[in-house]
């Protein structure tokens, strides 16, 4: 009887389970596995420290952005263009935003689309640059059939078949325990490891998700009295979410050690010795699920930006928001035809990322600070004593995407 009740608990805590499925859904892309997979490969369990540091960050912001959404009945959008009274200070921070959340999505959008893509293609041999149009093209038709509530529950499928995908391969191939501990409660940097750090977090603190988190948060929850609800899925969402990316990590160190990463797929090679001829078809579909959960978020993330920002309303009944939903799915499905390497796509939109972030979470704390909009809910000292240091490693990281962008743009040239 008591197994019963405590089993009912369980399943009834499992029912706040939304808003951050979507978050999690977002951050699993392709380019968190290519770069969990890089992490593994050259520097063993050691970086697992860096994925627990950006689900810690992530869980704050995101919540900080919920509780916006839960509190006020708006998106972050909203909030951000009511935080500003003059028109001219107003029109420049609704552009500045409007524009970089923009481009960052559309630019994942096409990464996500054609890293995606390449689960198939391991399986199927067709072009990448075929396929991923056409997964573009499904989740442009499910934009303008489906409802908020349809694409929570497709994004809490996908998570779960990533979870199983890539845990499932954690498990058989049997790591070092003790080596991923140490690798998780031991920070270190060894030499070459920077980047690595710096792009383990940028796949995990993704801008456009503080939107998208505040108006699926109001879509699902409307009363303050639901913020322990929301943030008990944040908790076990963004959760299960760094699992899946630390999974991907350990299996990697565990089989392909000192391996030179060039491609995604490479994963599935290294892991034929133990799984077979499975290792291809484990791998293709957590690839698959990636990109395309990824590739949804985006898209969601833009038009919820966008129609907060510039005061068009959000909802998928909204005509102004399914075309900007519409319009960042057809750059990505442009843009993914054309044959660009996925990892290129993802650099740029990690690059990209890194700079917007350190502005949005600003824009975040000073709304999160409005006593006239959040009244007794606003940031406590001590949580905006950690958002400002938060702030401060964006910030630092931010401008390190930057300097590396611009050096690898003048070697390249």
């Amino acid at each position: 009887m008591e197994n019963n009740t405590l089993v009912a608990r369980f399943i009834a805590k499992l029912k706040v389970i939304g808003p951050g499925a979507i978050i999690a859904a977002s951050f699993i892309g392709p380019g968190t596995v290519s770069t969990a997979t890089e992490a593994g490969a050259s520097f063993g369990y050691a970086l697992i420290w860096a994925i627990l540091f950006s689900l810690v960050t992530t869980m704050i912001l995101q919540g900080m952005a919920s509780k916006i959404g839960i509190v006020t009945g708006s998106g972050l959008g909203e909030a951000i263009r009511d935080q500003f009274k003059r028109p001219v200070l107003k029109y420049i921070t609704v552009t500045v935003v409007g524009i970089s959340i923009a481009t960052g999505c559309a630019a994942y959008m096409a990464g996500d689309l054609t890293g995606g893509a390449l689960g198939l293609t391991l399986i199927t041999g067709i072009p990448q640059n075929y396929i991923a149009p056409v997964l573009g093209i499904i989740i442009l038709t499910l934009g303008l059939l489906g409802t908020y509530k349809f694409f929570e529950k497709i994004l809490i499928v996908l998570v779960g078949i990533m979870s199983i995908t890539f845990i499932t391969t954690m498990v058989v191939v049997q790591p070092d325990v003790l080596a991923v501990f140490e690798g998780a409660f031991t920070p270190s940097i060894p030499s070459g490891s920077i980047v690595i750090i710096v792009a383990l977090i940028g796949t995990t603190v993704v801008p456009y998700n503080l939107f998208l988190h505040a108006s699926s948060a109001h879509e699902r929850w409307n009363s303050p009295a639901d913020l322990n609800k929301s943030r008990l899925d944040i908790v076990i969402t963004i959760g299960v979410g760094g699992l899946i990316t630390a999974a991907v990590l350990i299996t990697s160190a565990a089989v392909m050690r000192g391996t030179d990463v060039t491609g995604i797929e490479q994963l599935a090679v290294a892991l034929e010795p133990t799984l077979g001829e499975w290792a291809t078809v484990f791998i293709s579909i957590g690839l698959l699920a990636a990109g395309f959960s990824s590739a949804l978020a985006a898209s969601m993330g833009a038009a919820y930006t966008i129609g907060g920002v510039a005061n068009w309303g959000t909802g998928f009944d909204n005509p102004r928001f399914k075309t900007v939903f519409i319009i960042v799915i057809s750059i990505g499905v442009i843009t993914s035809a054309t044959g660009f390497e996925p990892l290129e796509l993802i650099l740029f939109a990690q690059a990209l990322n890194g700079l917007i972030l350190p502005i949005i979470a600003i824009f975040l704390l000073i709304v999160v600070n409005n006593k006239n909009l959040l009244g007794q809910y606003v940031n406590s000292i001590k949580l905006n004593i950690i958002g400002g240091l938060i702030v401060l490693i964006v910030s630092a990281l931010g401008i390190y995407s930057l300097v590396e962008a611009i050096l690898d743009f003048i070697t390249e040239v």
